[in-house]
């Protein structure tokens, strides 16, 4: 297939309902700056000092010099290379020089992607960001036979070659490439996929960012940005949240028209390509690049589908009674629980609370965490044109990870900073595999977030000993947990609905809402009413966009991570150095051998029902406490 050059930043973007931030107006502003204290901005010049610096244009230039390089002396020579005597050491020369490329275009494209992040409506950065982006496409089509080249060699032979010597080193990262070989096409073809994505659907992708990033919302007098907007349902007042509710959704229809667009053309580009490269299922090329059976994921989402109404329904039920009420409007799903207290928490109060938690689990973990905070790796303030949601990106193993927040002093932030420094953990343990083979995959890429998460829920509630304080945090994680199990895996179905029903044909706003409102309401349950108004919510989640059919591996996550907490609830001996090792291993070992050391095995249908009888176990200790 493609080649792995990074041409574009690998990004995880968490916009759920009830993750966002807030851009307050500039008197809000100054009475928030003085609750959560300074906030830190990240110093990009790690990797360059400027968009105009020296060592960019060299560092480009040289990119674009090394690549074509690369394709003059190996070209057309892989199995030549493979099946002569001492093919260890040559074909592993190649494969080392080719490494040290993408980390140079990763590099490059990772700065240009943060760079954007920060203000995606600044034209100078996008236009900086475009050019990158199409350069380094460019440039790196002259790597594309290399892959291809590695694919094609006989399996007898290309065994031989990486028994032993320089080679079996890249041994992980061959035979993972090599399950691609089935969808692969030829080279011109792939050539073509790969130029033709900048103005396809990396061109869709700026379009829908720098779409979201102009909308504004008016409620409470003022032009909100989706951030604050989206914060604002979960205000203490409902009638705020109302009308943000009100607002999000009067916004997103009157751009339905170009969401629409987007999603039709992003659907059939997909098509397209999985019918030339084979693919059977519209998923089927995320569960590869996940490197997950299909069966394992049906088995997930069967398992979490048929949990609805112990899960999301029940809960949700739970909630109205606090509320007084049958059924809650869509708009007070994530709403504060009443007769409790919210305090604003501090960005060093923040720190210290993930830190500590970590530095419970191991110093070690700790530590590393603390250098995003010391040495401006994190990216804190809201800012109008930011990217909205929070990421961790891992850039480039001969760098380090950036991480983005929007933090806004709720105690739902302290978890997403908790989520995203696991993310960085997670990226600056693997990143001694190097550029090829520190990546992870996405079965395995939400294990350290969410198990961050859960240490620092699990400290802080330790510490709460007023009942209602306690309620409202269970309450809290238990809705997170939806979040992230349920409605992940509503939004899979989703996309699923969409995916499925372009192949007849172009679909209209209309048949796109009726679609989530189906999910929706099969996820949600009665406690929640659906009327009209949240039909256009689909639009604004962008892993719709960027990563088709990503999110179910937030289910995934969470589900494994509930499984390790037990691992680790027990007790067990080693348990820390058999996670770091999990952690450290990258993307060189498969999820199932990285998880055997724990006694757990995903494939197991059983597996998904430890983690959703954790979520039950915390609705029913809520349910015990309205007595």
């Amino acid at each position: 297939m493609s080649s792995r050059a990074v041409v574009r930043p690998s990004r995880i973007v968490r916009v759920a309902e009830g993750r966002n931030s807030e851009v307050p107006s500039a008197a809000r502003a100054a009475a928030r700056a003085v609750d959560l204290g300074a906030l830190p901005e990240w110093d990009l010049s790690d990797l360059y000092s400027g968009i105009d610096a020296p060592d960019f244009q060299a560092d480009l230039a040289r990119a674009v010099t090394a690549c074509a390089a690369f394709a003059e002396d190996y070209a057309g020579k892989v199995a030549e290379l493979a099946a002569a005597p001492d093919a260890s050491e040559r074909l592993g020369a190649a494969v080392k020089i080719y490494e040290g490329i993408e980390d140079l275009l990763g590099r490059l494209m990772s700065f240009a992607g943060l760079v954007y992040s920060g203000d995606t409506t600044d034209e100078a950065r996008e236009k900086f960001y475009g050019d990158t982006q199409e350069r380094l496409t460019t440039a790196s089509g002259h790597l594309l036979f290399f892959t291809l080249e590695l694919n094609r060699v006989d399996d007898a032979v290309m065994d031989a070659a990486m028994s032993g010597g320089p080679l079996a080193h890249y041994r992980p990262w061959i035979k993972d490439l090599r399950r691609e070989k089935p969808f692969q096409l030829d080279d011109r073809t792939e050539k073509l996929f790969l130029e033709k994505s900048v103005t396809g659907r990396a061109a869709w992708n700026r379009l829908f960012d720098g779409t979201i990033a102009a909308l504004r919302f008016p409620v409470q007098g003022e032009q909100l940005t989706l951030e604050p907007t989206l914060n604002r349902l979960q205000d203490s007042d409902g009638a705020v949240r109302k009308e943000a509710a009100t607002a999000l959704s009067e916004v997103f229809r009157a751009n339905l028209r170009t969401f629409t667009l987007i999603t039709n053309t992003l659907a059939k580009d997909k098509e397209i390509s999985d019918r030339w490269r084979g693919f059977q299922d519209v998923a089927d090329a995320r569960h590869l690049a996940n490197r997950v059976e299909p069966e394992v994921v049906a088995a997930l989402v069967e398992a979490v589908q048929t949990a609805y109404p112990r899960l999301s329904h029940r809960y949700y039920r739970l909630k109205a009674r606090w509320f007084g009420v049958e059924s809650l409007p869509y708009w007070d799903r994530n709403a504060p629980l009443p007769r409790v207290d919210q305090r604003t928490i501090p960005w060093t109060e923040a720190r210290d609370m993930v830190l500590d938690a970590y530095g419970a689990f191991s110093p070690r973990m700790a530590a590393i965490a603390r250098d995003f905070f010391d040495r401006r790796w994190i990216d804190a303030p809201t800012r109008p044109g930011k990217a909205p949601g929070a990421f961790a990106h891992p850039t480039v193993p001969s760098a380090h990870p950036y991480v983005l927040v929007n933090y806004q002093g709720k105690p739902r932030d302290v978890m997403t900073l908790a989520h995203e420094l696991g993310h960085g953990v997670h990226q600056v343990l693997a990143s001694p595999n190097g550029a090829l083979m520190a990546p992870t995959p996405l079965t395995l890429a939400e294990t350290a977030s969410v198990f961050g998460e859960m240490l620092t829920f699990r400290r802080l509630l330790a510490a709460i000993t007023d009942p209602q304080q306690r309620r409202a945090m269970l309450a809290a994680k238990v809705e997170d947990m939806i979040n992230t199990v349920v409605r992940q895996i509503a939004f899979y179905s989703f996309e699923r609905k969409v995916h499925l029903a372009r192949g007849e044909g172009e679909l209209t706003a209309d048949q796109i809402n009726a679609l989530w409102m189906s999910v929706q309401a099969e996820s949600l349950g009665p406690a929640i009413a659906l009327d009209p108004s949240y039909e256009p919510f689909w639009a604004y989640i962008p892993h719709f966009i960027h990563s088709p059919f990503y999110v179910y591996a937030y289910a995934f996550g969470d589900c494994l991570v509930n499984s390790l907490y037990g691992v680790y609830a027990q007790a067990e001996d080693g348990f820390v150095d058999r996670y770091f090792a999990l952690l450290s291993a990258g993307g060189s070992k498969p999820y199932g051998e990285l998880l055997a050391p724990f006694g757990l095995d995903a494939r197991d249908p059983a597996f998904w029902q430890i983690g959703l009888n954790m979520i039950e176990g915390i609705i029913v200790e809520l349910e015990a406490m309205e007595g």
